[in-house]
């Protein structure tokens, strides 16, 4: 979800009030995702980079996410929205923890479209965890190295029960990955809008799925195969 800077830059405010005009794009995206039956839909809200930014603007993103949660709770328990949150959660100031928790107890038993909150979050990040974790299990001999092959790895990652994703969206016209599900994107469709975040909604959605749907989806094999 990127461009809220940019956005608030164009229109002579801050990169706060650029971040506040981001949460009517996300409210939209949501909301379109539950309407065309969307399983998962993950957010990248924080990267662990974030953390580097003026400390200012994270503090003000830290009072938004938690303005966020407390207002849009009830509108995700009435819409039968789960939540989820990968990344390194233990750096968020308590307060936003406290607020996350609770709402992801609210809504642990809604059936609905999942929505995956990415918060202090970097793959390379989690990489390096999951493989601390596959080491410290070896060294208790929980598992052997013989053991370790794709699926077990997965096992350890944060996103574990969480399928992969099909497509990955982009926006503000900027064509790069940024450290976002490295492992789980790796036969993603890729899909770059110059929109930027803020004027992104359902709309634009829905024509970033259009565009996926008419996509060959190989996996290594041949065209023929996949006809076959």
């Amino acid at each position: 979800m990127d461009g809220n800077g940019r956005w608030a830059a164009r229109h002579g405010s801050t990169r706060s009030f650029g971040h506040e005009q981001g949460i009517e794009a996300v409210r939209s995206t949501v909301e379109g995702a539950g309407e065309i039956g969307i399983s998962y839909l993950t957010l990248f809200a924080f990267s662990t980079e974030n953390w580097a930014r003026p400390q200012e603007e994270v503090d003000a993103l830290m009072n938004l996410l938690v303005y966020a949660i407390e207002q849009e709770t009830e509108n995700l328990l009435r819409n039968n929205v789960h939540v989820m949150v990968i990344g390194d959660t233990a750096k968020l100031p308590g307060q936003v923890r406290e607020k996350l928790l609770n709402c992801i107890d609210r809504l642990k038993n809604n059936t609905g479209l999942t929505v995956v909150l990415a918060l202090s979050y970097s793959s390379k990040w989690e990489i390096v965890e999951a493989v601390k974790k596959i080491a410290s299990d070896a060294l208790n001999h929980k598992i052997s190295p013989d053991d370790i092959n794709i699926g077990l790895f997965e096992k350890y990652l944060s996103t574990t029960g969480i399928p992969d994703p099909e497509l990955l969206i982009r926006t503000s016209g900027e064509y790069r990955i940024s450290n976002f599900l490295l492992w789980q994107i790796a036969y993603s469709e890729l899909y770059f809008t110059e929109k930027l975040w803020p004027d992104f909604r359902k709309e634009d959605l829905f024509e970033a799925i259009a565009d996926f749907q008419n996509r060959e989806r190989r996996f290594g094999l041949t065209s023929e195969q996949i006809a076959g």
